[in-house]
């Protein structure tokens, strides 16, 4: 097996999740308030210990980097930006791009300066100019360092936590303004969309989905509905709405996401998501399912697509043999969906480190390098080494 040979080999972090101590944060905020298992604290300290963190990435052998920007650090306060923060975003793009490392940006991955959730929130319709005039400024600063724009990360699964269930800030279950929130935030996209491409005129941008495999022509006729529902609410509402300002398709995949019928569930009003109870997220790992997802994407869309997330959470040490064979087996079919003619141009494994895992805290772990959150040392798993190996031979193993 061979992939092409200017395939995107990388993986992927979120800035929340590694940087720690974002204090001016709406999760920060929020994680004092007893809504998480755990609170980030230094998280990695991916902010001081960034240049030991690209080490690994040069030792990984990666051609592609996909990290995001913290909104609360660049603009602690309304209309005030952070020079300092600026500049060390900025520092850090350009040590990626000393070592041939492409950058992939993400300007809002779930998180928000806590001004701006107080005071707008997405479902406030000022939001929209607020967010414009945020991902502009940083465009014009350092949008020379970035090779792919990404906007937003999964909107619909904050949407959906945040103005829904309330588990994510800003804590409402008002599905008026859930659909405020998502009109609001498509339009944000679409207006900065057009932005970067004045200030950028041939940049890549886009927007990541959470594209798991929802089989809407396998069960019962409710189970059918159910599961058709479910791609419509993650994947289609959005996509409809923005899809005719997407340079490319960003897909997050994970994991299988049937949804069965089970009339004992209460909680989801007679269904559930299919589990593996061996898992620790009880998450069914489902490698065929990329290449369904991929084939989907790509009939419904046509856009050159790039795998932005893929990875399992477990709770092993250094020996992480069931990464390994996720990670192999899920390579498998993405090389079988180039075979077949679909335009793959990417993949990016999550994650480099282990992380705060929002609600989760720090139990759940994700990374090809372990993290001793007490030392903060890193060590890379085996997985590391297996990763490093299938980069190197371009997936000739």
């Amino acid at each position: 097996m061979s992939f092409p040979k200017n395939f995107l080999w990388g993986v992927a972090t979120s800035s929340y999740q590694i940087e720690g101590g974002n204090v001016n944060s709406d999760w920060w905020a929020w994680e004092q308030q007893g809504k998480t298992q755990d609170k980030s604290g230094k998280a990695c300290d991916f902010w001081n210990r960034w240049p030991d963190d690209h080490d690994l990435l040069s030792e990984l052998g990666v051609n592609t980097f996909r990290l995001s920007l913290e909104w609360s650090r660049i603009e602690p306060e309304e209309g005030k930006f952070s020079e300092e923060a600026i500049a060390h975003y900025r520092e850090i793009l350009l040590d990626l791009k000393k070592r041939n490392i492409k950058t992939v940006v993400t300007f809002w991955h779930w998180t928000s300066p806590l001004w701006f959730q107080k005071k707008y929130g997405f479902h406030r319709k000022e939001s929209v100019a607020v967010f414009v005039k945020y991902v502009e400024r940083m465009t014009r600063e350092i949008g020379s360092l970035i090779d792919i724009f990404v906007v937003l990360n999964e909107p619909m699964v904050p949407l959906g936590e945040g103005y829904l269930t309330s588990h994510f800030p800003p804590g409402f279950r008002s599905p008026f303004k859930f659909w405020k929130a998502l009109n609001n935030l498509a339009r944000a996209y679409q207006e900065t969309y057009h932005k970067i491409h004045e200030i950028k005129k041939d940049a890549a941008v886009g927007l990541t989905c959470l594209y798991n495999w929802y089989d809407a022509k396998e069960g019962n006729f409710l189970e059918k509905i159910a599961n058709s529902l479910a791609w419509k609410f993650r994947i289609g509402w959005f996509m409809k709405k923005t899809v005719s300002c997407q340079d490319y398709l960003g897909l997050d995949y994970y994991r299988l996401g049937k949804i069965k019928f089970d009339p004992k569930n209460s909680a989801y009003l007679g269904f559930r998501v299919v589990e593996d109870e061996k898992n620790i997220m009880k998450w069914v790992a489902y490698p065929e399912g990329i290449l369904k997802v991929l084939k989907e994407a790509w009939e419904k869309y046509h856009l050159p697509i790039y795998i932005m997330e893929n990875g399992l959470p477990t709770d092993a040490g250094l020996t992480d043999e069931e990464r390994i064979n996720f990670l192999r087996e899920h390579l498998k079919w993405v090389e079988r969906a180039l075979q077949a003619g679909i335009d793959v141009r990417g993949y990016c494994h999550w994650s480099l480190l282990d992380n705060y895992e929002w609600l989760s805290g720090f139990q759940m772990r994700f990374g090809l390098v372990e993290v001793d959150y007490q030392t903060l040392e890193r060590k890379p798993r085996k997985s590391f080494y297996a990763y490093k190996e299938i980069i190197k031979g371009n997936f000739k193993f």
